[in-house]
């Protein structure tokens, strides 16, 4: 049984207070892990795809008839840092069979019976019945209390996604995007240069360039509109089928990480540089 997922809300900063935790933000692919009454195990993401053919390995994990469950399905580095390129190519591909963990933070249905109404704190003690170890494919994840701007320090200095605060007191608030949880993200800045666009306005994207002239993607996000009429309004210098190049405009744009391949992962405009 699909259960649509509850959604965090953006902080842009850390914050410390005795009414919250602190959980590491996975970078994964989210996932609700459903177990009826007749022991059917199916996997759900976000938007309610079944995906359940695509993960046999996780159809078997000992998770008792009546259970819902919301997590982050990842694949680990050598290093032990969630992979999310990794994780994508897992899922893509069939004849992929990488290891995958399923990283459960929170319960929505305990023997067959919902639980959303329950405080976070509590649900969470259901959740360590439900999974009283962890291994390497199934674990429940860790959480402090309070200290969220220590926290943030060190999963900067491992160069991690970023993390997520939640109200000790919050309910599960079934599809809706709360504020009683918040991630800030861990993002990293750079100086690049917007050398085209798109030339369907519709299909909204800028074309990057590093300084030293590589590629460094396209940016389909976070630009506001009078912003976006200053590259449109530049003089074209250049054509193809489907960009029309301009003078180069230097900005600044934070983004999650480099891919594997050197490519900005979703830019997003912060100012004009």
């Amino acid at each position: 049984m699909f259960i649509s997922p509850m959604l965090l809300h953006k902080s842009n900063q850390p914050f410390d207070s005795s009414d919250y935790i602190t959980e590491l933000k996975l970078d994964g692919i989210r996932l609700i892990y459903s177990v009826d009454k007749a022991g059917k195990v199916r996997l759900y993401f976000r938007h309610n795809n079944e995906i359940t053919s695509k993960f046999p390995e996780l159809t078997s994990l000992n998770i008792h008839p009546g259970t819902v469950l919301d997590g982050e399905l990842i694949v680990s580095d050598n290093a032990g840092k969630p992979d999310f390129e990794a994780m994508m190519s897992r899922f893509m591909s069939s004849r992929d069979k990488t290891p995958v963990t399923f990283a459960a933070f929170d319960v929505i249905e305990h023997e067959g019976k919902r639980v959303t109404n329950l405080p976070l704190l509590d649900r969470k003690e259901i959740l360590a019945d439900v999974i009283p170890a962890d291994s390497s494919i199934l674990t429940r994840t860790q959480f402090i209390e309070g200290h969220g701007e220590a926290y943030f320090d060190a999963i900067k200095a491992q160069s991690l996604e970023g993390i997520v605060l939640k109200r000790k007191d919050s309910r599960y608030e079934i599809g809706k995007r709360s504020h009683s949880w918040l991630k800030v993200i861990n993002y990293q800045y750079a100086d690049i240069l917007v050398i085209g666009c798109r030339k369907k306005p519709k299909d909204f994207g800028w074309l990057l360039q590093f300084e030293d002239g590589r590629y460094a993607g396209i940016m389909e996000l976070g630009v506001p509109a009078k912003e976006k009429a200053k590259v449109y309004r530049a003089p074209i210098i250049n054509e193809s089928d489907d960009f029309a190049y301009i003078d180069p405009i230097r900005c600044r744009v934070k983004y999650r990480n480099l891919t594997k391949s050197g490519l900005l992962r979703i830019p997003s405009f912060v100012e004009w540089a």
